[in-house]
């Protein structure tokens, strides 16, 4: 298996790649996300938004997370047609989202052209119990297809997930569990690639990987990429696969 990890822009980089070349969409945006008013969203890093004022480490923000509701539709549509226009018939797409910004995620999804076909909530029980109501303990994964869904492998994954964010060595501020992504990308069939345009630290192509497809991530931070381009690289031997070489 190999993989390539670009260095840049996502719209930028998703414009050059080739058309149908790809055979599934699994990423976890910038939610621009995390307040009820403008300045709750625009105003605060993702650093202030996504970890605790008390939490104890170094992680690095990330860029991305300051648009309003309405510029952050039109430039996830944007990514989305040009995720579509290079997947392959029967591709599926699948996209991190939290409860605010579900309903514009799954706009931007059909908008691009995917077929919407549901919604999977990833549960997390080490978050924290809100008083007087219920915690927010849950993100959501929406998810679509070009043209249809292929029902002739046989696969079957679960329609919700229960699996707490990484805490040791976590090495970035929303990082995905593996455990989870590795069930995510077997939508995509043995031996085809995976493309990531938010790679952030690499969890995606990580599982990718380890489950026997290609992978091609994008990532603006060189501060991610650069984690990420270490973690794939020790992924890569654990097993046979042929290096595509360093990222671009």
């Amino acid at each position: 298996m190999s993989y390539t990890l670009h260095r840049g822009d996502a719209l930028t980089v998703l414009k050059s790649l080739p058309d149908v070349s790809v055979d599934a969409v699994i990423t976890d945006p910038p939610y621009n996300s995390g307040g009820r008013t403008s300045s709750d969203r625009t105003g605060r890093t993702a650093r202030a938004k996504y970890t605790s004022g008390d939490a104890k480490h170094d992680l690095q923000n990330f860029p991305g997370e300051n648009r309003d509701q309405r510029s952050y539709r039109a430039w996830l549509t944007d990514l989305l047609t040009e995720s579509y226009r290079a997947s392959r018939e029967h591709a599926v797409v699948m996209v991190f989202t939290d409860w605010r910004q579900e309903p514009t995620t799954t706009d931007a999804l059909q908008m691009a052209g995917w077929t919407w076909s549901g919604t999977i909530p990833w549960i997390k029980p080490a978050s924290r119990p809100r008083k007087g109501g219920p915690k927010q303990d849950s993100e959501f994964i929406v998810w679509g297809v070009k043209g249809s869904l292929d029902n002739t492998r046989d696969l079957y994954l679960p329609g919700h997930y229960v699996a707490s964010q990484p805490r040791k060595d976590r090495v970035h501020i929303t990082q995905k569990p593996v455990e989870v992504m590795r069930q995510l990308v077997q939508v995509c069939p043995p031996g085809g690639t995976v493309l990531d345009p938010f790679t952030g630290s690499g969890s995606t192509g990580v599982a990718a990987l380890l489950e026997g497809r290609n992978f091609i991530g994008v990532e603006l931070s060189d501060h991610y990429a650069g984690i990420a381009e270490e973690r794939l690289r020790e992924t890569s031997l654990q097993g046979d696969f042929a290096l595509a070489g360093p990222g671009k």
